[in-house]
């Protein structure tokens, strides 16, 4: 698969959350070598040690930050080390998350306050974090990364599903509020991708056979096809584009 080159990506400053492993890795690994500066963080140090050799020769090595999401001050920290190590965030992913499967008849406080620490509460501090200096710098793009897990009814991840609807509303009052600032946010909806950990834990003969009575399209999302669509949200291509939903899930919703 070849992408598409963005010259306005070259030199931006690119932040990822839980970039190590999974989508968040491809995106790492599509704006390195778009010659833009990658930040991210995560908590696998192995497995960005293996990614960033892996980028191999682009113009800037990617930033890794250990990081444990959950914690706030843990997460603010890893995009300012980004900030001293690159200058002020041009372009923020918003992708780290945990589909953890579940029922609702099992959630408790301490296991709704783990998802929410994990898939929404890193969101909106991240966002927090880099608007200053996306507005000293004059505009900047956020990508909010979803789930179709809501949107097709998925009863295996209830609360997951919630959290991930959540990014949707996220998306626009951001949106409008930092429109002035030419910011613009977007609201990227991943379809079942498979990365080695849904191939692993979850791709049986029921998944293969939902994919194929779901999807319009016979192949199966890549996490460069998400990365693909992340691209131009963040690429000077989609300056007038914002407050929008973007589904890259082969025709499934």
């Amino acid at each position: 698969m070849t992408t598409a080159l963005y010259p306005s990506l070259r030199d931006k400053v690119v932040f990822i959350t839980g970039g190590s492993t999974g989508i968040g890795s491809e995106f790492v690994i599509e704006f390195a070598r778009q010659g833009a500066k990658v930040g991210f963080n995560g908590r696998n140090e192995a497995a960005a040690a293996e990614l960033i050799a892996s980028v191999g020769k682009a113009a800037h090595t990617p930033l890794f930050v250990k990081c444990d999401v959950t914690d706030v001050a843990q997460l603010k920290d890893s995009i300012a080390r980004a900030v001293d190590a690159f200058g002020d965030i041009d372009v923020l992913i918003n992708n780290v998350a945990n589909d953890d499967r579940h029922q609702i008849e099992n959630i408790d406080l301490e296991y709704f306050e783990w998802m929410v620490a994990i898939n929404l509460r890193p969101h909106i501090f991240a966002i927090q974090a880099v608007l200053p200096g996306m507005q000293r710098k004059g505009g900047g793009s956020i990508i909010n990364v979803g789930s179709i897990s809501w949107m097709r009814k998925n009863p295996t991840v209830p609360l997951y599903a919630t959290l991930k609807s959540a990014c949707q509303g996220m998306t626009k009052t951001f949106a409008k509020g930092q429109g002035k600032h030419r910011i613009r946010v977007n609201h990227l909806i991943a379809g079942w991708t498979m990365t080695e950990k849904q191939k692993r834990m979850w791709l049986d003969e029921a998944g293969e056979k939902a994919i194929a009575e779901g999807q319009c399209l016979p192949d199966k999302v890549q996490p460069s096809d998400v990365a693909a669509m992340a691209l131009f949200l963040a690429a000077d291509d989609s300056r007038m584009i914002t407050a929008q939903d973007f589904v890259v899930d082969g025709g499934w919703t």
